[in-house]
């Protein structure tokens, strides 16, 4: 008996695995690797471009003047 390690890309190559432990060719095992801890910042970099990232800084000064001026 051999042991490999088989990465799963969709649902079906998992169904797939599935059916042949039915059919008593293959037995899975599954196990749960921990999963690396991922910055924030590595895990959202590149999702806005740069003319919406100065859109928001745009507008995020406007509400700060808005906010320090007198409402009375």
């Amino acid at each position: 008996m051999k042991t490999v390690t088989v990465e799963i890309k969709n649902d079906i190559a998992l169904k797939f695995l599935h059916n042949l432990e039915s059919l008593h060719l293959i037995r899975l095992v599954e196990s749960n690797p921990t999963p690396k801890k991922q910055k924030l910042s590595e895990r959202f970099a590149g999702c806005l471009t740069a003319k919406r990232a100065d859109e928001l800084q745009t507008e995020l000064i406007q509400m700060r003047k808005e906010w320090e001026r007198n409402s009375y």
